[in-house]
């Protein structure tokens, strides 16, 4: 299979209208939104808008089952959520096709993806049947106190489009383990995972109307929920800029706010690195998903004597990656998600070689790919100077930017020299010093010595402008339950 013939139609059975009530259907309006392919620039389906109206008629069934589904025993919901795993399981295949179809993401990374997301599923059903209260006395031994958790309410969530599998399962999950109702609004990018996830969720038994899921082509039509007060609690995954505007917007109503927001990813590589754990690791970090990852390594800080010998050995092992369209099997990454995205990339890219930049790879894009494709070619650059816009930017693409330091303080503070804190990556082969550097770093997230990072038993999320709240781990659930306290005489 060449790059000009590999896989461009969805499965028969994806989803193409708004899921309110249990059913699939048109919007009010009969407003659509068309998604494109970005490994051929082709329009791949046309699905449904929400518009306005539309999102009330989600929320107001949202509310009319919230009381329903938090009576439920957490044992049925943790049943329904292990049914979801295994039918993600099942369709495994539908879900990574689907995914690299929409993002025009590598198919093995979609794969990955399938089965990170399905286990949120498995993960909170466990989660489900273990939330706590607590029981004590007063401290004046006046009375007992009782602590009980409890369904925060109808929820929603907005996700992104670089992950539209993950992103929501990692929403959904804990909503309707503790019992909460959701609405949905899909990035209007890559809507059709998640439709296609709705109707899974629905096969597992999820009742009509716990879940809404709403593709619009105008974002506020369903992020206008925020102004009602019934609504109980906002999840957001995106840009800083609109997380924060919409948490404002939330905070009129004292609607709940959990937001995972930009990320700046420093990648510190000190002198006693074991060199080929620090070089291998970089397809994970920064090259998954093509970079488009709020995660991935964004200013590779490597230590100044180690510098050219890990840059050059960066550059031989990338050469070893293949670019292709998406549903190639053998492609290592593929396409961006849009123009607008291969334009922001080139921006950043530009900037840096203007002020001085060394480029090592990435000249050109590979022979034979779709003209029409949103492809941006694997570059490496070094001698990043100070004050270049990629230090201070999401690259979003798969673009590895090398700077230097000199001392573990310096790479601290370099590392630290940005507004966002999601996640960060040290190389050291003494424990003592990774851990060390590691705690100074102001990250929510750092891994040592590996690539790797995301894990649904961990908590997800930052500090700084990177965010409020966590996703996944034993904290999750929680981001979706209020505390109760009952006092009683003694």
């Amino acid at each position: 299979m060449t790059a000009q013939n590999f896989p461009t139609e969805l499965p028969q059975d994806v989803p193409t209208g708004l899921f309110i009530g249990g059913e699939f259907r048109d919007g009010s309006d009969g407003g659509t939104v068309e998604v494109y392919n970005p490994s051929n620039g082709t329009v791949l389906a046309t699905v449904a808008s929400a518009s306005k109206d539309d999102a009330r008629e989600a929320l107001d069934k949202a509310v009319e089952v919230q009381e329903q589904w938090a009576a439920t025993s957490t044992r049925e919901r943790s049943e329904i959520l292990r049914k979801a795993f295994e039918l993600i399981h099942e369709h495994a295949d539908e879900l990574a096709l689907i995914q690299s179809l929409e993002l025009g993401r590598a198919l093995k990374d979609s794969q990955g993806e399938v089965a990170y997301a399905a286990e949120f599923f498995r993960w909170f059903a466990e989660e489900a049947v273990r939330v706590r209260g607590d029981y004590r006395e007063s401290p004046a031994g006046n009375a007992r106190i009782v602590v009980r958790h409890v369904p925060v309410g109808p929820c929603l969530a907005v996700t992104p489009w670089n992950f539209p599998l993950a992103m929501g399962a990692r929403k959904l999950a804990p909503a309707l383990a503790a019992g909460c109702t959701m609405v949905v609004k899909p990035a209007s990018k890559t809507p059709l995972t998640m439709l296609y996830l709705a109707k899974l969720l629905q096969q597992a038994g999820v009742p009509d109307g716990v879940v809404a899921v709403l593709p619009s082509n105008k974002a506020s039509n369903v992020s206008s929920l925020l102004e009602d007060a019934r609504l109980r609690k906002f999840t957001f995954t995106g840009s800083t800029e609109i997380g924060q505007m919409l948490a404002q917007k939330a905070a009129e109503k004292s609607i709940r706010v959990s937001l995972e927001l930009g990320g700046n990813a420093p990648y510190v590589v000190l002198d006693d690195a074991d060199m080929d754990t620090a070089v291998e690791a970089v397809a994970t970090a920064k090259m998954r998903g093509a970079g488009q990852v709020c995660i991935a390594a964004n200013r590779f800080l490597v230590q100044e004597s180690i510098a050219e010998e890990f840059t050059q050995r960066v550059v031989e092992r990338m050469k070893q990656l293949r670019q292709g369209p998406a549903t190639l099997e053998d492609v290592d990454y593929a396409a961006l998600s849009g123009t607008d995205q291969v334009e922001t990339v080139s921006k950043l890219v530009d900037d840096a070689l203007e002020r001085g930049a060394t480029r090592y790879l990435g000249d050109a894009l590979p022979e034979g790919l779709p003209e029409e494709g949103y492809y941006y070619p694997l570059t490496v650059l070094g001698n990043i100077p100070d004050g270049s816009e990629i230090l201070d930017n999401e690259i979003f693409g798969p673009v590895i930017a090398v700077s230097t330091f000199t001392s573990d303080e310096e790479a601290v503070q370099k590392a630290n020299d940005t507004q966002f804190g999601l996640a960060a990556y040290v190389f050291s082969s003494g424990l003592e010093r990774a851990l060390n550097v590691a705690e100074k770093i102001e990250a929510g997230m750092v891994a040592v010595n590996k690539g790797a990072l995301s894990d649904p038993a961990a908590p997800f999320g930052g500090v700084k402008q990177s965010g409020i709240g966590r996703e996944g781990g034993f904290e999750g659930i929680h981001e979706f339950l209020e505390t109760q306290f009952i006092s009683l005489p003694k």
